[in-house]
């Protein structure tokens, strides 16, 4: 999913859950929390204890809040969305909370697919506060994320008196690359890299997105570069960790692909690209029946939970995996009348084709011809059904 700008916010809607599992003994230590090693954590741990004396006050909540959305993106752990929504508690349903806890209300829900709610939120906010930077790139990510490129693209223009080349070129370059525009959103996103002075973590995400790009329009030399100069940026990002492996994936490296994750099965997003970088590698079919055997108890638990945030990912597990076509047409469905990113589409597509269900090709042809998206992916997938 495309990850909310300005980037103190960025989130990985990874999927962490797995089995529920009950140890013989009470002296058993199921889990060594992230906290045990990372002193930001530990300051989050702080920060809660000192929410808990004082709850209803936002100056502390706020903090709490944001940097548990940070926590939540840098390690998949959606227990961290959790935590940021607890913080939240007295402004969850408050019509009109303040500026800070309707931004950070509006991010919660962007991560639990509700993207009406979030909108409905960003809309108060940018009519009230229109020089919000913030709401407006995020407003312009959830657009993005549902389809309606327009309007993101608005929001990403009217950022121009209020945040950096790099952050303006990136908010654009999403939805102009996925509605007729890629060539030129590649040049300018390139061209904004090339500026110095620019944060870290804004050029981490650009290099991201520059490489999503490039692999799109079928230019693996410089999706190539831009995917190592990322993830020499920040090799802990697991949204990027998971589009590097699905590129490698892609140009048939699975070897590669098994080293980039291969010590992320916690995260369930890049689990599944372990197994299948290991589906390709015949000496790796022990491992591969474990994290098969393993994905499928994760979905099924996440069924059970009613969680239906992860269609995509299970749409893609029952069709590369298990070969169920059907039962991931049904889900790729389900998952594309929620959000319609370029994964979104391509599993949709797949899965229509794999099926021969003509309907379901139509309407994901019908898309690709409105939105003018220029991927050769795509256009490969058509041609070997045809």
């Amino acid at each position: 999913m495309w990850r909310l700008g300005f980037l103190s916010l960025l989130l990985f809607c990874g999927m962490v859950d797995a089995a529920p599992h009950v140890p013989e003994d009470d002296t058993i230590v199921l889990e060594r929390l992230p906290e045990q090693a990372d002193p930001s954590l530990k300051a989050l741990k702080r920060m809660g204890a000192a929410l808990r004396v004082n709850p209803s006050n936002l100056d502390v909540a706020a903090p709490v809040a944001k940097r548990a959305i940070e926590a939540a993106r840098a390690t998949g752990d959606p227990r961290f969305l959790g935590q940021a929504q607890a913080a939240l508690a007295p402004w969850w349903t408050m019509s009109d909370p303040p500026e800070p806890a309707s931004l950070l209300r509006a991010t919660l829900k962007q991560s639990q697919h509700d993207f009406v709610g979030a909108i409905a939120d960003l809309d108060r906010l940018v009519a009230i506060v229109p020089a919000n930077a913030q709401a407006r790139l995020t407003r312009a990510t959830v657009l993005t994320v549902i389809g309606q490129y327009d309007k993101a693209r608005r929001d990403c223009a009217s950022l121009t008196p209020l945040a950096s080349p790099l952050t303006m070129a990136a908010c654009d370059a999403a939805p102009a690359s996925l509605s007729g525009d890629a060539g030129e959103a590649y040049r300018t996103l390139v061209q904004s890299l090339e500026r110095p002075r620019e944060a870290p973590a804004v050029r981490e995400w650009g290099e991201t997105l520059a490489a999503e790009i490039a692999a799109r329009r079928g230019d693996a030399v410089a999706a190539e570069m831009h995917f190592r100069t990322a993830f020499a940026l920040d090799p802990h990002d697991a949204y990027l960790r998971a589009a590097y492996a699905d590129f490698l994936l892609d140009q048939g490296r699975p070897h590669d692909a098994l080293l980039l994750v291969r010590d992320e099965t916690k995260i369930d997003a890049l689990l599944l690209r372990l197994a299948l970088a290991e589906q390709a590698l015949p000496e790796e079919r022990a491992a591969f029946d474990r994290h098969r055997n393993d994905l499928a108890a994760r979905f099924e638990a996440a069924r059970a939970r009613g969680d239906s945030l992860h269609r995509r990912e299970e749409a893609r597990f029952k069709l590369s995996i298990e070969h169920d076509a059907r039962t991931a047409l049904a889900l790729a469905i389900e998952n594309w009348n929620v959000q319609r990113e370029p994964a979104d589409l391509r599993v949709l597509l797949e899965a229509a084709h794999a099926t021969g269900d003509v309907a379901a090709i139509k309407m994901a042809d019908n898309w690709m011809t409105a939105s003018r998206i220029q991927d050769v992916g795509f256009s490969t997938a058509h041609e070997a059904k045809r």
